[in-house]
């Protein structure tokens, strides 16, 4: 008996030391994406078993609908009235107007000075993916959750290109939706949308995968000439008021974020399309890690092959894109890719069409090298690529923040909650340097703050949205460093 007693005493202490260093090693060890985020804390990602699966025919969608709801929030997109109209294009194109002409549109609704969409936390510490279309050119970006909370969130970044933005809310231990795999999405697959259409917060629909590696032309713009579109179609009804929310799979996962409905008359009409969650990881990583997207380049222009082409170019199959043109000093053509030359596959993964190899040329960063499999007049040949990036070097770059918050000089961050509270204030935003310009001499350095001409100042994005759309004098009320109220009027222009 005592000596079963001591090795279960022996157990008992080596379990407990095995267990203390684990803990040493968890806590030295930071997550570098969100991905490796969602996996330390997974407990907050699913409700469901591992492998559980209730989209069948004969099954209800009540567990998938329960994991992914409360992970879904609802945002309200605030437009200062100096501000120009949101998501006004250069050359005063509206995009809805555009191409709800064309048949397609961003389903978010808008009024005076005002947007309403969703959005996706993706970690259990606040950050929330949604699209660009939702928070361009918001002054306030306000965030309610499943629980009715509301916060003020950070905008971290954006990125036109693929219509993705993310943002930050003050919160901790909050449920998180786990990521899916977009690859291994099939046509016919039992799919879920979850949002807040038509301000309807909470909603759930179900639908199908209806087709794969869509573009339509939404996010093309003349000054968006990089945009990837590879969309997830789906028949889950999608309204305005869905754009930036989940589209998720039977297990509870993440598999794309809906963004745009077909339709000539503003409402759901049977298709709606969502960014795979395979790209949105990446872009989501990139802002975190860089603050701006890393966009890896090929340099080559490719075209789709029709049964015309591919008698034209005396092709004998139809399958991968054919290059038109390669770029002087592009990676294409340091790998040794020519004119004439058929892409069949990237790192072993088929393309079939352009938005299927921009999507797969967009998950990877300048200096990263990636497999080409190529078809030359029927020999079929392996290059190896290392992608550039927009300013031809084979590394990445780091955004420079103080551009981002900065005007005329003056830059400019937010407040900590220990700053609130020494301070006594509950909005405001904190003056970090000047410079030369109009506010120089003017405003102390370290003075918060809080009011422009009587609007209430949330955030560093909101102030530069304000002080970008000033012609002429303002009043702008804080508190200097020492607690002590200010107030002082300025003249700036244009």
């Amino acid at each position: 008996m005592k000596k079963i007693i001591g090795f279960f005493s022996m157990a008992v202490l080596g379990g407990i030391v095995a267990l203390s260093i684990n803990q040493l090693f968890v806590k030295k060890t930071s997550p570098s994406n969100f991905e490796e985020m969602q996996n330390k804390n997974a407990k907050f990602a699913s409700l469901l078993s591992s492998g559980e699966s209730i989209g069948t025919v004969g099954f209800d969608f009540v567990k998938v609908s329960e994991v992914s709801t409360p992970t879904v929030v609802h945002i309200k997109s605030h437009f200062s009235e100096t501000a120009s109209t949101p998501n006004k294009q250069r050359g005063g194109i509206d995009p809805f107007e555009f191409f709800r002409d064309h048949g397609f549109e961003f389903d978010m609704p808008r009024g005076p000075g005002i947007a309403t969409g969703s959005g996706v936390i993706i970690s259990q510490d606040g950050y929330i993916v949604t699209n660009n279309h939702v928070i361009d050119n918001a002054s306030k970006i306000e965030v309610t959750l499943n629980d009715k909370r509301t916060f003020i969130a950070d905008l971290i970044g954006t990125d036109k290109t693929t219509d993705l933005a993310l943002l930050k809310v003050d919160s901790k231990n909050l449920n998180f939706m786990s990521f899916g795999n977009s690859d291994e999405t099939k046509v016919g697959q039992w799919v879920v949308a979850v949002g807040n259409p038509m301000n309807l917060t909470s909603t759930v629909t179900a639908g199908i995968i209806s087709a794969k590696g869509r573009s339509i032309d939404l996010l093309r713009t003349q000054d968006n000439q990089y945009a990837i579109e590879n969309f997830i179609q789906t028949d889950a009804a999608i309204n305005p008021g869905n754009s930036g929310g989940a589209l998720v799979n039977t297990s509870g996962q993440l598999i794309g974020i809906n963004t745009a409905i077909a339709s000539q008359t503003g409402s759901y009409t049977g298709y709606g399309f969502a960014i795979p969650v395979n790209l949105v990881k990446k872009v989501m990583d990139d802002l975190l890690k860089f603050g701006k997207v890393q966009r890896g380049l090929l340099g080559v222009s490719i075209q789709e092959i029709t049964q015309e082409l591919a008698e034209k170019e005396g092709l004998k199959e139809l399958n991968g894109v054919i290059v038109q043109d390669v770029s002087d000093n592009g990676a294409a053509l340091k790998a040794g890719v020519k004119k004439g030359d058929v892409i069949i596959k990237v790192n072993n993964n088929d393309v079939n069409t352009v938005s299927g190899l921009q999507e797969e040329i967009g998950r990877f960063r300048p200096g990263d090298k990636v497999n080409l499999t190529i078809n030359r007049k029927g020999e079929i040949k392996n290059l190896t690529a290392t992608l550039k990036g927009m300013d031809g070097k084979e590394t990445v770059s780091i955004a420079d923040k103080s551009e981002l918050n900065s005007f005329k000089g003056l830059s400019f961050g937010t407040l900590s909650k220990e700053e609130k509270e020494k301070l006594g204030l509950k909005n405001g935003v904190k003056v970090e340097n000047i410079g030369n310009g109009p506010f120089k001499g003017k405003i102390p350095k370290g003075f918060v703050i809080t009011k422009i001409d009587k609007q209430t100042i949330n955030s560093p994005q909101q102030l530069k949205s304000l002080l970008e759309n000033v012609d002429g004098a303002i009043l702008i009320e804080g508190k200097n460093e020492d607690g002590t109220e200010n107030v002082i009027g300025l003249k700036i222009e244009k």
